[in-house]
């Protein structure tokens, strides 16, 4: 029983991290896209909108 828990977890450590590296260089790339620029602006300026 204690060696299948050990594995399991050896995987989750393992391939969690490199999952977790993934969507976060996927979020990255995501904010830091040059054709999302606009957007982010846009929505970084509306508390100071006055409707």
């Amino acid at each position: 029983m204690m060696d299948t828990y050990m594995q399991v977890a050896k995987f989750a450590q393992t391939w969690g991290l490199v999952y977790f590296v993934v969507i976060f260089a996927g979020v990255l790339a995501y904010a830091l896209w040059p054709k999302n620029r606009e957007r982010f602006e846009d929505a970084a300026n509306i508390p100071l909108r006055e409707d």
